[in-house]
């Protein structure tokens, strides 16, 4: 059963602090959870660090966080895409800090984070600049490097429906990180567009189990747009 359920995006969000590690759910525009990051706009927050697939894309969401300079670190895929414009103002500014790591990798660092591994060895990146400074190992004849688990103290992140126990089902590509963030953190938040009542869900398509998850809040889907 969820701690909470926040009446806004505001009050979902009041728990960040300062210089938090915030796990922000998306693929890009798919399965961001725009209202909750945008709520941050209007706390007075700073030095926050956050992981995520890109770094923002255009005006809204992520890419308003940095703009307003929030954002003190960056560990992510993809920080440079046609309309990251914000990030790039910032890091080439010296404003803010980049931590890159391979999708596969950021996945599975993440998930080692939510399940109490130490950490896990894998080929990616070996013999690049992305393992300087790790330890690293040949197994069977091939390189391999040690990588760190990944863990937040909040989890921000948008499911398609809840029931009143915090499980949650997905739509469609928007699942993406959420699952594996809501293990990671130590308070998951997640905006959902509908809450219903328990029994209220197909249990075979519950995605993430309602222990996972500590404050919802209702956003219907009207508030934000389709994803694919």
């Amino acid at each position: 059963m969820p701690r909470s359920f926040a009446d806004s995006a505001a009050a979902a969000v009041d728990c960040i602090k300062d210089g938090d590690t915030v796990l922000i759910g998306g693929f890009g525009k798919a399965g961001q959870p725009v209202e909750l990051i945008e709520a941050l706009l209007d706390r007075d927050v700073t030095d926050l660090v956050v992981v995520n697939n890109n770094a923002g894309n255009g005006d809204v969401g992520l890419a308003s966080l940095i703009a307003a300079g929030k954002v003190a670190k960056m560990i992510c895929s993809f920080p440079r895409q046609s309309d990251s414009h914000h990030f790039d103002e910032a890091f080439r500014a010296g404003r803010i800090q980049l931590e890159l790591v391979p999708q596969g990798t950021l996945a599975e660092r993440i998930r080692a984070g939510g399940a109490g591994i130490g950490g896990f060895f894998t080929p990616t990146g070996f013999g690049t600049p992305l393992a300087e400074g790790k330890e690293t190992r040949v197994i069977d004849g091939r390189g391999y490097v040690l990588e760190a688990p990944i863990a937040g103290d909040v989890a921000l992140v948008k499911a398609h429906r809840a029931d009143r126990a915090g499980n949650l089902v997905y739509r469609k590509t928007a699942r993406n990180f959420g699952p594996v963030m809501c293990t990671a953190a130590g308070r998951a938040v997640v905006q959902v567009s509908e809450i219903v009542e328990v029994g209220g869900l197909d249990p075979e398509i519950v995605i993430t189990p309602g222990i996972f998850v500590d404050t919802l809040v209702e956003i219907p889907d009207s508030a934000t747009p389709k994803e694919a």
